[in-house]
């Protein structure tokens, strides 16, 4: 397993919340570090998701005018042949 190489920064929180982690023992860099790791995976998915709309917007018109190639294969939830 590789260590992540760490940067210290500086981060300002509400003061009561601060005061709070500390009483409990809340690791608060690593609430932080999880929290930005989030943040930055939703980003990037939000990011991607906006790069490849036309591309689904494109396949998604293709099945509506040409059916699934593999509707004739495809099941639903309750074991029924899929219908587009």
């Amino acid at each position: 397993m590789t260590t992540a190489i760490k940067r210290k920064t500086s981060l300002t929180f509400n003061a009561g919340t601060l005061d709070a982690a500390r009483e409990f023992g809340v690791n608060v860099s690593a609430v932080a570090d999880k929290a930005l790791e989030q943040a930055v995976a939703t980003a990037r998915h939000q990011k991607w998701s906006e790069e490849n709309t036309d591309a689904f917007t494109a396949q998604a018109e293709w099945h509506q005018n040409n059916d699934h190639p593999l509707a004739d294969i495809m099941m639903g939830p309750a074991g029924e042949p899929w219908k587009a």
